[in-house]
């Protein structure tokens, strides 16, 4: 059973302005999935229905198969956290460890609990040597980390990244992907709004793709990249490795190793 689910949501916005239409998908705990399309497209207005931040105009979003429409923003938090793209936008404490602390604070947990959260959840975004530290002594992409540990110790079931790579380091990148997969290894749902293409191919078992306000179409990676219709209705590109493997005459390929077997096996076959 999907523990978050979009039965046919569409958003409007007072004005009339209509942000997303008949949105209607689901989500596993334990999986990673990505959600991509140019902006207006209508991905964060989605992913905002999901944890209160928006309520539908149409349609009904469940979480663990319970309407939200009688559920209050708190409450939904309790169940979906949210990483907002900019940073400064969530810190207000004046240490690290108080800023990761603040959710479980207000979930009224023990001390005990609350430090094995902040804990656990500074290990995961690589924060333990820094705790004491005033957040903005951290740089603006280092800051990034700090949002997600604090929703990490807020423990819900599915943890929302909005635009988590933007601005980030080669390193930094790679340290989101090492955080995505062990939050999915502890049966959490990570979904994750995103530009990058590359890392949606290497971290991601799900895309979804939005264009023109709409859910185009979901599958794996490799299905989303290698059609080129879809890419084209919803002003994507193929990651850099597609569009070798393109350039080279090969389909369906989708990592630096496929790619590599493909050209040896065409090598061994003109021999």
């Amino acid at each position: 059973m999907s523990f978050l689910k979009l039965n046919q949501v569409s958003y409007s916005y007072p004005n009339g302005f209509e942000a997303t239409q008949e949105v209607s998908t689901e989500f596993q705990l334990g999986e990673a999935v990505a959600i991509v399309g140019q902006n207006g497209a209508g991905k964060t207005t989605t992913v905002k229905l999901m944890n209160g931040l928006l309520r539908p105009t149409k349609g009904e979003v469940l979480i663990d198969g319970q309407s939200t429409k009688g559920l209050t923003t708190a409450q939904m938090s309790k169940h979906v956290g949210y990483v907002f793209q900019n940073p400064d936008d969530q810190i207000f404490q004046e240490t690290i460890e108080k800023e990761i602390a603040f959710g479980p604070k207000s979930q009224k947990l023990t001390s005990a609990e609350i430090q094995a959260k902040v804990k656990e959840a500074a290990e995961i975004c690589g924060l333990t040597d820094v705790l004491h530290e005033h957040p903005y002594n951290l740089s603006y992409s280092k800051r990034k980390f700090i949002t997600i540990a604090a929703i990490i110790a807020m423990d819900p079931e599915v943890i929302i990244l909005d635009e988590p790579t933007a601005g980030q380091d080669r390193e930094s990148t790679e340290l989101l992907g090492r955080i995505i997969k062990e939050l999915s290894n502890k049966n959490k749902a990570v979904i994750t709004i995103t530009h990058d293409m590359e890392f949606v191919a290497k971290e991601f078992q799900r895309v979804l793709v939005f264009a023109d306000k709409r859910l185009r179409k979901e599958g794996t990676p490799r299905k989303i990249f290698w059609d080129e219709g879809l890419l084209t209705l919803s002003g994507l590109k193929q990651p850099y490795i597609c569009q070798l493997a393109k350039a080279l005459g090969f389909q369906n390929v989708l990592t630096m190793e496929e790619l590599g077997k493909e050209v040896l096996g065409h090598e061994g076959h003109s021999d």
